[in-house]
């Protein structure tokens, strides 16, 4: 019995001896163990952050010479552009072979190539378009122009013509006979239209003759009217006339085939199968219209006469 209990209490003191005492510090772990460095190694200082801005800053200088030699790259692209545009731009290359127009009804081929002025041999990127498009407007005919670069060797220039809005008796000098003039819906008188047979009419384009037939005349027009090609009319009369038939929005305004300008005041349209009315000034256009179609309704039988000069007072002639 007493050989069992040693070898109890032997293993309980064995059991308690490899237990840490209470209280006391256990040994420390490799990783707390404090470095200890290897014998003969040097030891440097590194401060916290250092590795990564000197990585910075290598990044940056080289982003920086990239940026450098691209820029380069650019400034040289743009260096051979330029001088390639230039060499180009004095060349021969893309010289006028044609010159197209459109728009000119009144204006002949050969007005056209006189007005233009395009020098021989210029090209497409040395010609004077401004000069061109003011070399055109200079003509009366020529309300505006567009001047259009077609590679690679036509000129287009696109013309928006005036078109003729009546033709004006113009007596001459000796008051013994007149001239017709071509004047536009703005009141520039365009040209003088010459006898057909003349030699001056030969020249000119047919359409003038068309229009001429077609439009309304204006007729015993004041003598010391003086009209020239290209500037406005200043003379009170012929554009008294010209502003109460542009006025004019009823069925009333397609039979007015003459008018009469020899006052103002006066002013006369004469009307297809209707009777001459005396408009007067071009003021209360649609009411003096509204009078005109009024008495012609009330009177079937026809009139030969209306004054609406004062359109609440109108008087009439019937038949």
């Amino acid at each position: 019995m007493a050989s069992n209990y040693n070898r109890k209490s032997a293993s309980s003191g064995s059991h308690r001896r490899s237990q840490a005492p209470r209280g006391g510090s256990r040994p420390p772990r490799a990783s707390q163990r404090p470095y200890s460095p290897a014998p003969g190694a040097r030891l440097t200082s590194v401060r916290v952050g250092d590795l990564p801005q000197t990585d910075h800053g290598a990044r940056a200088r080289h982003t920086y010479q990239r940026y450098l030699v691209r820029l380069g790259a650019l400034a040289a692209a743009i260096a051979a552009l330029a001088i390639a545009a230039v060499i180009v731009y004095n060349s021969s290359l893309f010289t006028i072979e044609s010159v197209s127009v459109s728009g000119a009804d009144h204006l002949t081929a050969s007005d056209m190539q006189q007005l233009a002025g395009v020098p021989a041999g210029t090209t497409l990127l040395r010609v004077d378009a401004a000069g061109i498009k003011e070399n055109l407007k200079k003509d009366a005919w020529v309300a505006d122009a567009k001047i259009k670069r077609v590679f690679p060797n036509t000129l287009q220039i696109d013309i928006t013509e005036r078109t003729i809005t009546a033709v004006v008796e113009v007596p001459n000098e000796n008051a013994q006979n007149s001239t017709q003039w071509a004047i536009a819906s703005d009141g520039m008188w365009l040209m003088p239209i010459p006898d057909r047979d003349s030699e001056a009419g030969r020249r000119t384009n047919s359409k003038v003759y068309e229009d001429a037939e077609s439009v309304l005349h204006i007729t015993d027009v004041p003598y010391g009217t003086k009209p020239a090609v290209g500037s406005y009319c200043t003379d009170a009369n012929v554009n008294n006339a010209l502003a109460i038939v542009a006025g004019m929005t009823t069925e009333l305004a397609d039979r007015v085939t003459s008018v009469k300008a020899t006052e103002t005041a006066s002013t006369t349209l004469t009307i297809k199968d209707g009777p001459d009315i005396v408009f007067g000034t071009a003021d209360n256009i649609r009411e003096k219209e509204r009078v005109c179609l009024q008495i012609m309704k009330e009177h079937p039988e026809g009139v030969t006469y209306i004054n609406v000069r004062t359109p609440d007072r109108p008087t009439w002639r019937s038949l």
